[in-house]
């Protein structure tokens, strides 16, 4: 096993937004400090990425693309969701667009949000998986 956690990003192809999350995520991941983590991308317009949404659930559907930080556990042998410390604590950096229950972001289409998932807020969030 390479890295200690993985990071699921949820998207579609023809999608600018999660090209740049992935870009952006990219760029993080090659610094030195973020070697224990590593990327896998699930295209929810596959079969396998779409199984990976389905049992992620905590995402929503029309809130991609996303992203959720997982941790390998040795008891099951695979990777699961990093649980939030807080769940529902107000974020100033990540708002809306954070995850409740888990530590990853999604995509805020609302009014109030951008809909930008901006690199501080990745780098937030993988702070908080380490903490």
């Amino acid at each position: 096993m390479a890295a200690q956690f993985q990071i699921q990003v949820f998207g579609k192809q023809g999608c600018d937004k999660c090209r740049t999350l992935n870009q952006r995520l990219d760029k993080l991941l090659e610094k030195e400090e973020y070697n224990i983590f590593e990327k896998q991308y699930c295209d929810v317009e596959t079969i396998d990425g779409l199984v990976a949404f389905s049992e992620a659930e905590c995402i929503n559907p029309s809130r991609i693309p996303a992203m959720l930080i997982t941790r390998w556990d040795d008891e099951t042998g695979e990777f699961i969701p990093v649980q939030t410390k807080a769940p529902g604590a107000p974020d100033t950096l990540c708002k809306k667009a954070r995850l409740y229950q888990y530590v990853g972001l999604q995509t805020d289409y609302s009014e109030t949000g951008k809909g930008i998932i901006s690199p501080k807020m990745i780098a937030s969030v993988l702070a908080e998986a380490t903490t």
